[in-house]
């Protein structure tokens, strides 16, 4: 094995670094209204509902180290990210708020630093909760806009107004949210090139610091999927865009949003790079996260792979277990605690142990998400040739066919790689599935 370079070095330290602290996801399943296109685990409840969940959430936070422990993972104590999403986690009350991170600073170290997200639905954060978000340290906001065209939000129920959001996006800045950001959607119904350059401009005319672009997934089981699947015209479905212009939308914004200063740091995300959202690239880097409440996922290390640091990068690659909690609300609310949490994963299944087969898959696949790509050698230090040639053999395929480049001792997806991603991950492990 070659001396290391200082990139690499410093990418060792790095992982370190992020192997000894924690993001931790928290689930608010709750929205005012849910839109026709959505599938997650939410919906519209009763303030005697939310109420039994908060408790819930704070006894399932209670339990953390019990449940690391009897999963045998390392559960970090020190928190630098913490991301409140769902669901419409504005939508709690300032008491709410404050009952979530008292249970969270009883249990873990939030970090001076962290970042602290709140996900929302325009129009719908008081001032009161603001400012009891802000007290405990949230400093980072992200918007559900989806369109500033009234037409396109309100086709798949969104019950806010362009003019609205732009009031919202202004009153947060005025109160002190530097890091805002907003999600837009390409292929909304109604939606053409103009109406999505529209969106683009307003988005980067505001002095926000981050935009998030997803192109629309129609699952089956949403409203609008199985109108869709009946070949209706209720919910807008006979207005929604081709394939090829959503495509064309999401194109065109991979190509004005970094002109305008929103560099591409992963498939769906924009920003400059000192605005970046930590707690998701949590995600994309393989750091581990703990998620508490409905449908919330985990990856935590084992407890030795952890503790060994550099070898745990080396010799230990990828040693981990992903869990995740059930997807029925109800479920959740009466899952009895224990050292393993039984009734709150969904089987057997929701446990998954990452050996080092499954952490090379994942390198390649979420490594490739990022705009910064899989880093070569590190890929060829921390896993055997058996893997990695396979992978290596389809990449140059791959590059042949346009769909991603090799450049710095790195892999990239091109544009028209980002818009056919599954099939590239397909492609690259292919050979080493088999």
């Amino acid at each position: 094995m070659g001396e290391m370079s200082v990139g690499d070095l410093s990418r060792t330290v790095a992982e370190t670094e992020q192997a000894a602290t924690l993001g931790v996801y928290l689930s608010v399943p709750f929205c005012r209204s849910k839109c026709s296109f959505c599938n997650f685990a939410s919906g519209v409840s009763s303030a005697e509902a939310i109420e039994a969940y908060v408790a819930r959430l704070c006894e399932e936070i209670a339990w953390a180290s019990r449940r690391a422990e009897g999963l045998r993972v390392h559960l970090p104590r020190s928190v630098d990210t913490v991301y409140l999403g769902g669901g419409t986690p504005s939508l709690l009350t300032p008491r709410q708020i404050r009952r979530i991170f008292l249970a969270l600073r009883e249990t873990f170290q939030i970090a001076g630093h962290a970042e602290i997200t709140l996900e929302a639905a325009p129009g719908q954060i008081d001032d009161a909760l603001l400012n009891e978000a802000m007290s405990q340290g949230v400093n980072r906001v992200s918007l559900g806009v989806q369109s500033f065209v009234d037409r396109e939000s309100a086709a798949v129920g969104r019950s806010h107004t362009a003019s609205g959001c732009i009031a919202e996006i202004h009153r947060l800045q005025r109160a002190g949210i530097n890091d805002l950001g907003v999600d837009l959607i390409a292929g909304l119904p109604h939606q053409k090139e103009a109406s999505w350059q529209h969106s683009l401009q307003v988005a980067t005319g505001m002095g926000l610091k981050h935009v998030s672009v997803y192109m629309l997934e129609i699952d089956d089981d949403s409203r609008l999927g199985r109108e869709v699947l009946a070949g209706g015209r209720r919910l807008h479905a006979d207005a929604l865009p081709s394939d090829e212009a959503t495509a064309a939308f999401y194109e065109s914004a991979c190509k004005w949003l970094p002109a305008q200063g929103f560099a591409q740091y992963e498939i769906s995300n924009f920003a400059p790079a000192q605005h970046r959202s930590r707690h998701n690239c949590k995600y994309w880097q393989r750091a581990p996260y703990m998620g508490f409440g409905l449908d919330a996922h985990s990856m935590l290390l084992r407890g030795e792979n952890a503790m060994r640091q550099e070898g745990a990068a080396r010799e230990g690659t990828g040693r981990a277990v992903r869990f995740a909690n059930p997807e029925d609300l109800a479920g959740y609310l009466k899952g009895e605690l224990s050292p393993v949490f039984p009734m709150l994963t969904r089987s057997a299944e929701g446990i998954v142990e990452i050996g080092r087969p499954e952490a090379f898959e994942e390198s390649i696949f979420l490594g490739l998400r990022m705009t910064e790509g899989v880093n070569l050698r590190q890929l060829r230090r921390d896993f055997p040739v058996d893997m990695v040639a396979p992978a290596e053999g389809a990449a140059g395929e791959l590059i042949q066919d346009g769909l991603m480049l090799e450049e710095d001792g790195r892999w990239r997806l091109t544009l028209r790689g980002r818009l056919l991603s599954n099939e590239v991950f397909t492609r690259l492990l292919m050979g080493v599935a088999a």
